[in-house]
């Protein structure tokens, strides 16, 4: 079985299973004790939280461990608005764009409904891009946050993340940046990036899933969604998960010093698919931006199928993939990204997605035989 799904999630890494293991058989002191068992786990978070920063190029204080990316975009989301109202008692407006992760989406949602905020999503192009005029043109006085995905979790657009921070910058406007599926494959440098937050999931890389972080520079406020023992200075209450935090800066760490030369070589066997795959299927579309795009991500939509048929045909014969977002628990609906792109709904949910591992290293001829194959099957129905 060849398991080409890693945008939902990704194997634990045997180096991080053997940086947290310490921490859950011997170290596993709560790290708000003051003893011994409790001052060694309080040690290693502080040493992740280091070592997250330094990746990150955020101070060692900006970095809060959450549960995943999902928390992480709620908090950014939510805390960044909620706090930017209360200091200037008004409501707040805020930004994003109709292609994001359902936590950001539901996140803007919640700031709407419950709290009274204005929201305006910023159109993409076919390719799901934005642009930085259309951005700018998007921005009030009252503008609190601008949350963007770095490079989209369905089919791997990459967004010019500089070139927007740059047009909030003028404006300032602090930017949160969902970078889930970008670490690993993308820069994540603060300063060149010029984003204010930013969120990550470790089971994007290699860590166990319940781990993530959300980097926030200091001098944002942020409201926090969890009270009670003031953990992460304040910001996110609740005894850390001393070994996620351990496992997560492992991985990343892992993940930014192979970026580079992964990222070449997964984009030359992605390319070469691609291709085969165009070449072999006629009703075969390509979907988001055929350039600035993940070196792990090929999507394509099959007109005239059913995209979980197709799914079904490719387990059958080794290939495990999905039709888009896991996340969307239990839905049938047409990915939203894709109508947001311009794509009718019965092509919609015709997609597939296929997502690489960093360590691939050997070309994919065989996958894209599979796909010629089982999209003949369920065209004809055989």
């Amino acid at each position: 079985m060849l398991y080409l799904d890693n945008a939902a999630t990704t194997p634990v890494r045997p180096e991080v299973l053997e940086a947290m293991m310490p921490f859950l058989t011997r170290w596993y002191g709560n790290p708000s004790s003051h003893h011994t068992v409790g001052e060694a786990a309080a040690d290693a978070l502080a040493d992740a939280r280091t070592r997250v920063a330094r990746v990150l190029g955020l101070r060692t204080g900006d970095i809060v461990f959450t549960s995943g990316g999902t928390e992480a975009d709620n908090l950014a989301i939510k805390g960044i608005t909620i706090a930017a109202a209360q200091r200037r008692d008004r409501h707040a407006h805020i930004v994003t764009t109709p292609v994001e992760h359902e936590s950001v989406l539901e996140s803007v949602a919640y700031l709407e409904r419950v709290h009274g905020f204005a929201a305006t999503l910023v159109p993409v192009d076919h390719h799901a891009r934005i642009s930085a005029d259309d951005l700018a043109r998007s921005l009030r006085d009252d503008t609190a946050l601008v949350s963007i995905g770095y490079a989209n979790n369905e089919v791997g657009t990459i967004q010019d993340a500089a070139a927007l921070a740059s047009v909030l910058r003028e404006r300032r406007v602090p930017l949160h940046l969902d970078a889930v599926q970008a670490a690993g494959w993308l820069p994540l440098s603060a300063d060149a990036l010029g984003y204010d937050a930013i969120s990550l999931a470790g089971h994007k890389l290699g860590a166990p899933k319940g781990t993530g972080v959300l980097g926030v520079r200091g001098r944002i406020p942020l409201e926090p969604l969890l009270h009670g023992g003031g953990q992460e200075r304040g910001r996110r209450s609740g005894t850390e998960d001393v070994a996620g935090a351990v496992g997560f800066a492992t991985a990343l760490e892992l993940a930014e010093t192979e970026r580079v030369e992964a990222s070449a070589r997964v984009s030359a066997i992605r390319d070469r698919f691609i291709a085969r795959v165009l070449a072999a299927v006629p009703s075969a579309r390509l979907t988001g931006d055929p350039v600035h795009r993940l070196a792990g991500t090929a999507s394509f939509t099959f007109a005239g199928t059913s995209g979980e048929a197709v799914l079904l045909e490719l387990e059958r014969r080794g290939v495990v993939s999905s039709s888009g977002s896991a996340c969307a628990a239990g839905s049938d609906e047409p990915s939203h990204v894709l109508l947001a792109m311009g794509i009718e709904p019965e092509v919609a949910q015709t997609a597939v997605r296929f997502t690489f591992p960093r360590w691939l290293s050997t070309p994919l001829d065989a996958v894209a035989d599979a796909v010629e194959a089982s999209v003949a099957a369920v065209s004809t129905g055989s």
